[in-house]
């Protein structure tokens, strides 16, 4: 009996047909999760940080992911761990700190002054002239610091300026090797005492201020004087050496008030321009105290300001002695 046969693409139509009735393979896929089960997802314990950000990977998707709050944190704490001192580099910073103070140690140095060392020569109190004055530029001042003696100076000293100490002697010593000095100011000390030398080395001396002093006698001073302050003192005639200022040709400014002078002394140099006699015990004058009884003349033209007031005399007592003056001194007229 004759059995018809499928043909081949009708049982494969057939077996296709059943494979979409039947469903999908079993373990071929995944089976679907029961949307009312939570056990493989629990929501409550989940952690979002676990999730990974796509936007926070690099370009490769190789790079780290880091928190750059914590990177913040990581410097700031850096900052801090730097201010940690250590043991071992305290020990390294002190024995620094040793190498540099070796190093800053002066050194001795050596100038052309009388004794050595930057600031001048040493003095007796212990440190050099020049801290314990000021030098500048060739002065040294020396003012009110309660010296009892002439401190050494620099060799190159011009003026010397030792005002308001407790100076009682000047030793013919104080000056030496001072052959620049030209001008010294001892106002206001209580020097009563001078070394008759003491002065003669300076050539090249032309101010000197001794005013406010307790001077007798003057000491022998050089022709190249121009200024002598002598005020407030208790100088006599006989303190004064014979024509002591004879030889001085620039001696313009002669202050001598407020003394216990008995007579001007004489001669006076042409130069003068001021002389103060104010405040002694001078009683008399002469024709040629000021001018010449031999030259009729003669005329002191450069004479203009003469103090003899505070002096028992009586200035028009003498008219002869002010003949040759431009002007007339100042002084009292009273009558003896």
């Amino acid at each position: 009996m004759f059995e018809p046969r499928a043909s081949l693409p009708s049982w494969t139509m057939a077996v296709a047909l059943a494979l979409l009735v039947s469903g999908p393979c079993p373990g071929s896929t995944r089976p679907l999760r029961d949307p009312h089960d939570d056990d493989g997802f629990d929501l409550e314990n989940y952690d979002l940080n676990t999730v990974t950000d796509l936007e926070t990977l690099g370009a490769n998707g190789y790079e780290d992911n880091y928190d750059y709050e914590d990177l913040d944190q990581e410097i700031e704490v850096g900052t801090v761990a730097a201010s940690i001192h250590h043991p071992d580099s305290q020990t390294t910073v002190e024995r620094h700190q040793e190498k540099v103070v070796t190093i800053k140690e002066p050194l001795p140095l050596t100038l052309d002054f009388k004794g050595s060392g930057l600031f001048g020569p040493q003095t007796k109190l212990g440190m050099p002239t020049c801290l314990l004055c000021v030098c500048i530029s060739g002065s040294v001042y020396c003012d009110d610091i309660g010296l009892e003696q002439i401190p050494p100076m620099p060799k190159e000293t011009t003026h010397f300026y030792g005002r308001f100490n407790k100076i009682r002697h000047v030793k013919n010593t104080d000056f030496m090797s001072l052959g620049k000095l030209q001008s010294i100011d001892l106002t206001g000390n209580q020097i009563s005492e001078m070394d008759e030398d003491v002065f003669r080395s300076l050539k090249h001396l032309q101010h000197l201020l001794l005013a406010d002093n307790n001077l007798q006698i003057l000491p022998e001073l050089p022709a190249t004087m121009k200024r002598i302050d002598l005020r407030n003192n208790r100088l006599i005639s006989r303190g004064l050496r014979s024509e002591t200022f004879k030889d001085m040709s620039q001696l313009q400014f002669l202050y001598l008030s407020n003394n216990n002078l008995d007579y001007i002394p004489t001669p006076l140099p042409l130069s003068l321009r001021v002389l103060h006699l104010q405040g002694n015990n001078i009683q008399s004058l002469h024709e040629d105290t000021f001018c010449d009884s031999h030259d009729r003349s003669f005329i002191r033209r450069k004479l203009e300001d003469i103090r003899l007031d505070g002096n028992p005399l009586n200035i028009y007592l003498f008219p002869r002695a002010y003949v040759c003056l431009p002007r007339l001194p100042v002084g009292e007229s009273m009558i003896l």
